[in-house]
């Protein structure tokens, strides 16, 4: 088989590499599409040093090579979208029902080799059966969905609310489509208006860029009253903590999605004396059976976010379209 193997910072080959010999609760899938996004792009770099050599990937659909001897419920053929977080199952968290937390989750594509490569062996249980009439694009975004969709329920948001959704990436433009499921009012907020005529195509009411300034009078405009009653923020960056801080009312409520990296100053005088709620909401529980429902459904599209396609032998400009401002979701077909 081939593989697209990083063997340091931005060295990244197609190569032959060995077939995975298959574990007893283990299957094989053969790659039909692979997303990349901001996670394979910091490893690509060097920004998240990984072991290596490492095939990247965690955005995975494809059809089942081959399945150990002790699996149950899947067979070679069946299409799937990988689910691709598992936990130890053994530590407190886990046991409490917190296997998202857990302090020895395996990530695939990250600590274990992932979907960049004609064939990836995973556990079993990470596999969902794909609805047989949903193209394999559409299901490429379900991993950054249930992200979403778990983000959301962290925020409890209730019908005629107003939110507002921090970044046009990926994650805002499937935030911003749950929330208007569940019967919201949303205001996108990014920093530039690149990508406020999707925004407004899938559902936004209203956009604003944080390069107009005056966040705090933009919510209150947009909510009528002193602020959004829910923030969610998606761009991952300490400004963008700020900038929900500044949107939601008083008694409102804000869920951290991003992970930023750099420092992040908050004026937690501020937090306190407005009572407001921040929860941090990281990957996903027990949200993928959703997400795959809202994708069959037609609830979220997910077709307009993709906007770049690549073959596996030209992994180097998939990267380097990521880079580019125009791009949303790049997508490999294998």
């Amino acid at each position: 088989m081939k593989a697209a193997v990083l063997h340091g910072p931005r060295d990244l080959r197609v190569e032959p590499a060995r077939q995975p010999a298959v574990g007893p609760e283990e299957v094989l899938v053969r790659v039909t599409a692979a997303g990349l996004c901001g996670t394979d792009y910091r490893i690509w770099s060097g920004a998240r040093p990984v072991a290596y050599p490492r095939v990247m990937g965690h955005e995975v659909v494809g059809r089942l090579e081959q399945v150990g001897r002790d699996v149950s419920g899947l067979a070679p053929g069946v299409r799937v979208v990988v689910e691709p977080n598992y936990s130890c199952g053994q530590c407190h968290l886990c046991r409490e029902g917190n296997r998202n937390l857990c302090l020895a989750r395996t990530a695939v594509g990250i600590d274990v080799d992932g979907g960049f490569a004609e064939l990836v062996r995973l556990p079993s249980r990470c596999c969902w059966p794909a609805p047989a009439h949903v193209d394999d694009e559409d299901l490429l975004v379900t991993e950054p969905l249930a992200v979403v969709v778990r983000a959301v329920n962290r925020g409890a948001p209730r019908p005629g609310e107003s939110a507002a959704i921090i970044g046009a990436g990926t994650l805002g433009l499937l935030a911003l489509q749950v929330l208007r499921a569940r019967g919201v009012r949303v205001l996108v907020v990014s920093r530039t208006h690149r990508r406020f005529a999707l925004a407004r195509e899938l559902g936004a009411e209203q956009t604003w860029a944080v390069a107009d300034g005056a966040l705090d009078a933009a919510a209150c405009r947009f909510s009528g009253r002193e602020g959004v009653d829910l923030v969610v923020e998606t761009a991952g960056t300490a400004e963008a903590v700020a900038h929900a801080l500044e949107l939601v009312r008083p008694g409102g409520r804000v869920v951290l999605t991003g992970l930023p990296h750099a420092p992040t100053p908050v004026a937690f005088f501020s937090v306190v004396r407005r009572e407001v709620t921040i929860s941090g909401s990281m990957i996903y529980q027990d949200e993928f059976p959703e997400a795959l429902r809202l994708v069959a459904a037609g609830v979220v599209r997910t077709r307009p976010l993709v906007t770049h396609r690549f073959g596996l032998e030209r992994i180097a400009d998939a990267f380097a379209a990521h880079a580019d401002s125009a791009s949303i979701k790049v997508a490999l077909e294998i």
